[in-house]
């Protein structure tokens, strides 16, 4: 299994602020923006907001991986030390899953 960094998604408290912050003050270049979801163009690796919750306070970050076939990893998560949280769910036509890290960080991994 070879995964890519593909995501830092970032919890907020203030959609609209967090959105003026990383355009207008550190110079992003906003690729959309929306309640629920809002993304910047910074290279190979994709910067998004999301709105915060009780399980993801304000300020905090999920880093998501991409990997070939996550049917695969997760298969053989036994074998390649990877603890899901639960079998990888289609989410709006992208299959997604969830693990803890080494460090116990909830991160997210996609593929097909």
């Amino acid at each position: 299994m070879k995964a890519r960094f593909s995501i830092a998604i970032k919890f907020v408290a203030d959609m609209d602020k967090a959105v003026r912050f990383h355009r207008d003050t550190l110079g992003l270049a906003l690729k959309f923006q929306s309640p629920g979801w809002s993304e910047f163009a910074t290279g190979e690796v994709t910067l998004a907001l999301h709105p915060a919750s009780e399980t993801h306070p304000p300020g905090s970050v999920e880093l998501g991986f991409n990997v070939e076939d996550l049917r695969a990893v997760y298969a053989g998560r036994a074998r390649n030390g990877i603890d899901f949280n639960g079998e990888p769910k289609e989410l709006h036509g992208t299959l997604l899953g969830s693990f803890r890290d080494s460090e116990g960080a909830l991160c997210g991994m996609s593929g097909s």
